[in-house]
């Protein structure tokens, strides 16, 4: 079972392209579900806990794994 309800690959995208492509896919979610981030570029993971805390949607993960960065954003 997937720990997320939908994936968004920002992979080789750069600031602000990631938030804005998640801001537009957690539109299309429901409350409570979780969006799966997957992006390269470094600042994404300031941008991402900025965007939770304005945004109110709770940032459940930020990892790296090798030159990726992963996150899941539950929506608020």
């Amino acid at each position: 079972m997937n720990e997320f309800d939908q994936e968004l690959d920002a992979r080789g995208l750069n600031c602000p392209l990631p938030i804005l492509r998640a801001k537009k896919a957690l539109k299309d979610l429901q409350v409570g579900q979780i969006l799966r981030i997957i992006a390269t570029d470094a600042g994404s993971v300031k941008d991402f806990a900025a965007f939770a805390e304005q945004t109110g949607n709770e940032l459940l993960e930020s990892t790296e794994s090798g030159d990726e960065y992963h996150f899941r954003l539950r929506k608020a």
